[in-house]
Formats: structure tokens, C-alpha cells, sequence
């Protein structure tokens, strides 16, 4: 077998429980939460600004769509590194913060027409006031501007869709972990 890949580490039932509770008390937060930003999206805001500039040394295609690419590519290399180190806690932490971004995501796609959110930019400052932000640009291009609230729907939906299947699978794999340990 070219990749030969061990069995999960064990999760005692305490560090189960304990990040079960975190999970659902995140998940209440994020349901309850109007703003359409969360605290952990200060976080997610540093990684999309380096994602522009990063990707820009590409070209201004990718310099464009870098902000989201890497705010989506840190957590999910995190989560590939936690699954080969067979770790389930980092591995489900990174998976739901992964999909957490898509809520972030979304609400900065559904301003796309109306731009109402304040924006962040690196270097000129004066920038974030003249030019239309990344999702204008991006939906302009691909000719769905009109679009954008349908687009950041699906994209919220699958959003929550991850987050609750990644503490579910933590929820199955931990108990079954935990009772495998036990015997």
C-alpha cells in the first residue's frame, strides 16, 4: 500500500466531552450571532489579507481570489497535517474551522452588490474606500454578480453542513476511540 495509515490516536472521554461542549457552545454563539461576523473571524481576516498578498506575486487573477484561497487553504493543510499525525482533536478543530470560514466567507460575498461592510486592505489605506471589493470583482468576472446572495446561501449552507459533520465525526470517532480504550 503506497500510504500505509495508522489508527487514530486515542481520546480519553474527558478531552471527548470537553471539546463536544466547546463545539456546541460555538455553534450556539454562531447561530445566535446577527453581525454576520464571529470573534475567530479577526483571525480569518489577517490570513485573507496575507492570501492577497501572497498570491499576488501570481498575478492579479490570483492576487484577487488569494485572500479567500489562502483564509481556505491554512485550515485545511492544518487538517491534512493533523490526519497523517492521526490526531483527532487537531484534526477535527482545523476540519470545523475550515468550514466555519465558509460563514465568513459568505457574508463577505453577499455584499458583493451593495457594499455596505467596512473593508481591509494592505498598504494603501485609501484603497479600501475607492475600489470595489474582492467578490464584486470576482462575481463581476465571472458574469454572477447578480448572483452573489444565492452564491453566499449555498456557500453559508455548506458552511454549517461542515462544521456540524466534523463534530458529529468527532462525536462517533471519539466515542469509538474512547470505547476501544476502555475494553
Amino acid at each position: 500500500m503506497i500510504l500505509d495509515i495508522e489508527p487514530w490516536r486515542p481520546l480519553s472521554r474527558v478531552a471527548l466531552v470537553g471539546w463536544l461542549l466547546f463545539y456546541v457552545a460555538f455553534l450556539a454563539y454562531a447561530a445566535t450571532s446577527h453581525s454576520g461576523f464571529l470573534f475567530i473571524d479577526n483571525v480569518n481576516l489577517v490570513v485573507h489579507e496575507a492570501g492577497h498578498l501572497l498570491f499576488g506575486w501570481f498575478g492579479p487573477t490570483l492576487g484577487l481570489w488569494g485572500g479567500t484561497l489562502l483564509q481556505w487553504l491554512v485550515p485545511a493543510l492544518l487538517a491534512a497535517y493533523f490526519y497523517f499525525q492521526r490526531q483527532i482533536a487537531g484534526y477535527c478543530f482545523c476540519l470545523f474551522f475550515l468550514f466555519e470560514n465558509f460563514l465568513y466567507t459568505a457574508t463577505y460575498m453577499a455584499d458583493a452588490r451593495v457594499q455596505i461592510l467596512d473593508l481591509v486592505t494592505v498598504g494603501d489605506s485609501d484603497a479600501a474606500g475607492r475600489s470595489p471589493h474582492d467578490w464584486f470583482n470576482i462575481f463581476s468576472d465571472l458574469g454572477v454578480l447578480q448572483h452573489d446572495t444565492q452564491i453566499a446561501a449555498v456557500v453559508r449552507a455548506v458552511g454549517w453542513i461542515g462544521m456540524l459533520a466534523a463534530v458529529a465525526w468527532l462525536g462517533w470517532r471519539g466515542r469509538t476511540l474512547s470505547e476501544s480504550r476502555s475494553e
